[in-house]
């Protein structure tokens, strides 16, 4: 079974992680979203929010599932018998940090392999920091998340015009 591991703290979900993991799910047998605690990041969501987003955007796709995790990728790789790593590339500076991380999960996994697709173009210039952004100014987020997610940015930020 090809399995694929589409890690990041997914905080929260876009559009555009949504229209990769559509894409990853034609791809593979199977799709993990791998949703990590990483609290150094200080997330508005907690984990297991982030987790019920993440099924919820997904649950129209029988081959995807979305598990937490809070140890080493590689690791958690290798745990879930995956054989690659999916990372998005929204613009050429995501690059050098992605070849970056590439290159250090193929010393620690080796039989790895790191895919990087980028989102569809009306996607592309979405990142989960600009949505929270305008979700906490009280601005329409709902052409850059699915609708559960906008309810939930509605709901953490108490503005009715989110």
């Amino acid at each position: 079974m090809n399995t694929v591991i589409y890690p990041g703290t997914f905080d929260p979900i876009t559009y555009g992680h949504g229209d990769l993991v559509n894409r990853a799910a034609r791809l593979f047998d199977k799709v993990v979203i791998a949703v990590a605690d990483n609290p150094k990041k200080k997330p508005l969501f907690d984990l297991n929010d982030r987790i019920q987003l993440a099924e919820a955007v997904t649950d129209h796709l029988d081959n995807v599932e979305v598990v937490g995790f809070d140890n080493l990728l590689a690791e958690f790789v290798m745990q879930r018998n995956a054989n690659a790593i999916l990372r998005g590339l929204r613009a050429v500076s995501d690059f050098e940090y992605e070849f970056q991380l590439a290159n250090m999960n193929r010393v620690l996994a080796p039989s790895v392999e790191s895919l990087f697709l980028t989102p569809a173009e009306q996607f592309s210039y979405i990142s989960s920091t600009l949505v929270r952004e305008i979700a906490s100014l009280g601005g329409d987020v709902s052409k850059f998340v699915h609708p559960v997610v906008e309810s939930a940015l509605k709901e953490r930020f108490g503005k009715g015009s989110v």
